[in-house]
C-alpha cells in the first residue's frame, strides 16, 4: 500500500525551527513534499503574488525529503506545489507549521500558517494548521510532536468535511503535560490596536503598530480558554465567510422594496 503524500508549508520560512519539526513528524506517516516560502511571510493572511515575479528553487535542507523554497506568500506555495511541484499527484494531507506564535481567535485572518492549510482546504484537501502560543526566542516545541502525530493520523483515517481546516494550536510548554484535546469554537477576542508614532534618524515620521490583546469571550468552549488551561485547541475552519444567519433576516426585515427603481 502506497504512504500517504504529505505536503508540508509554512509562514516562517523553509529554515524555521517549526517546520523542521513538522516535517520530521510527516516523515513518519508518509512521503513528504516541502514548499515554504525563503523568508518569514507572518501576517501574510490569504495574499498571493501578483504582477510580480514568482521564484521557485530546490533545496537539500531536510535529509531524503524533496523541498523548494518559494519566493510568494504561504497561499502561493501551496498554488505551486500543486500545478507545478506534484506534477498532477493529490496530496493526501496539507500541514502547515509549526508557526512561532499564536493563531487563535482572530488571528486566524491575518495568519500565513492558516493560509496554507485554508489554501489546501479550497482545493479539496485535508489541510491542518499547527502553532506554538509561544513568542519566545527560546521557546520549546518538543510537547507538540505526539500531538502533531495523533492528529495528523486522525485527519489521514478520517477525512475532513469538504472546505475544512483545522486550526490548531498547543500552549506554551509547562511542568505539567498537555491534559488533552479540545474541539472548539474561535473565541471572541481581538487586538485593540495602536499606532506608535515615531522618527527615523532622519527625522522621517513613521509608524509602529502596538496595542494589546483583548479577551471578550467568558466561554469555556473556545480556543483561548483552552489554550489558558493547558489544552490543545483545535477549531475546524472554512474559507466561506457567509453570514447565513444574516441572509434570512435581511431578507425577511429590511424592506428592499425601497430599492426598486
Amino acid at each position: 500500500m502506497p504512504k500517504p503524500l504529505i505536503l508540508v508549508s509554512n509562514d516562517d520560512g523553509i529554515t524555521s525551527k517549526g517546520i523542521r519539526i513538522l516535517v520530521s513528524v510527516m516523515k513518519k506517516l508518509g512521503e513528504v513534499v516541502v514548499v515554504a516560502p525563503d523568508s518569514p511571510q507572518s501576517g501574510m493572511g490569504h495574499a498571493i503574488t501578483i504582477g510580480e515575479t514568482l521564484r521557485l528553487t530546490e533545496v537539500d535542507i531536510f535529509e531524503g525529503v524533496e523541498a523548494y523554497k518559494c519566493s510568494g506568500t504561504p497561499a502561493d506555495c501551496v498554488k505551486l506545489a500543486k500545478h507545478y511541484v506534484l506534477k498532477g499527484k493529490t496530496p493526501d494531507l496539507v500541514v502547515s507549521g509549526v508557526n512561532h506564535g499564536a493563531n487563535t481567535s482572530i488571528s486566524v485572518l491575518y495568519s500565513g500558517t492558516m493560509s496554507a492549510a485554508i489554501e489546501g482546504a479550497l482545493e479539496g484537501y485535508p489541510s491542518i494548521g499547527f502553532s506554538l502560543c509561544d513568542y519566545s526566542s527560546k521557546a520549546d516545541f518538543s510537547h507538540t510532536e505526539d500531538w502533531i502525530e495523533k492528529i495528523a493520523k486522525q485527519v489521514l483515517s478520517n477525512g475532513l468535511s469538504k472546505g475544512v481546516a483545522l486550526n490548531v494550536n498547543f500552549p506554551p510548554k509547562q511542568n505539567e503535560d498537555l491534559k488533552g484535546v479540545k474541539v472548539c469554537r474561535q473565541a471572541d477576542a481581538k487586538w485593540q490596536e495602536e499606532f506608535d508614532e515615531r522618527f527615523d534618524p532622519t527625522g522621517r515620521k513613521y509608524f509602529w503598530l502596538a496595542g494589546n490583546f483583548v479577551n471578550f469571550d467568558k466561554g469555556e468552549d473556545n480556543d483561548e480558554w483552552a489554550i489558558a488551561n493547558n489544552y490543545v485547541s483545535i477549531v475546524p475552519c472554512q474559507y466561506d465567510l457567509t453570514a447565513h444567519y444574516a441572509i434570512t433576516h435581511m431578507n425577511k426585515e429590511w424592506n428592499w422594496d425601497e430599492l426598486k427603481p
